[in-house]
């Protein structure tokens, strides 16, 4: 292929013995380069769209109540921070919901009602959630209770050495000559 195919302005009569070949070569490669450092770096300069809000009071209350809701696909995250589907399901159905005039208890109520109290974030003290809030404490003194127990087996295994006679007199002449 003739470099005159791709570089139709190049001269290549041969005056100035390759230079206009090297000299186009490097242009392209300079070209290429500073072109795919361009479309790297686009990424960096994006930012993700902020939500559209007919009304912003009830974006905001909406944001504020989707912040003590779990969402039920990530688990560690609210709703607020999940980019999962339904999590966008579930802030539509809020936003709807606060159109309709319904207060924040009533919202929230509806989505334990559906959900149930895992969708809280700070779920309710109630004979259903109590291994939720005692749990952790129930394991723990579970693991110190097995701790003291193996720690008192494992020393009724271990047996002190019986002295000789001779051990035990050598040891009675050691302290004597510590208190003499």
């Amino acid at each position: 292929m003739s470099p005159t195919l791709l570089f139709p302005s190049l001269d290549i009569s041969g005056a100035c013995n390759g230079w206009g070949i090297r000299h186009a070569f490097f242009s392209a490669i300079r070209f290429t380069f500073l072109l795919a450092l361009i479309l790297a770096l686009a990424p960096a300069w994006a930012k993700e769209a902020a939500p559209v809000a007919e009304d912003p009071e009830v974006e905001r209350r909406m944001i504020d109540l989707s912040e003590d809701l779990r969402c039920l696909v990530c688990q560690n995250e609210t709703i607020a921070a999940s980019r999962a589907d339904f999590a966008n399901d579930l802030r539509r159905e809020i936003r709807e919901q606060m159109q309709a005039n319904k207060s924040d208890k009533e919202i929230v109520d509806f989505l334990v009602a559906r959900y149930g109290d895992f969708v809280l974030y700070r779920p309710p003290f109630k004979s259903t959630t109590l291994l939720l809030w005692f749990g952790p404490f129930i394991l723990l003194l579970g693991g110190a209770i097995a701790l003291l127990v193996y720690l008192k087996q494992r020393r009724k295994q271990i047996q002190e050495p019986a002295l000789s006679d001779q051990e035990l007199k050598h040891a009675e002449d050691l302290l004597k000559e510590r208190k003499g």
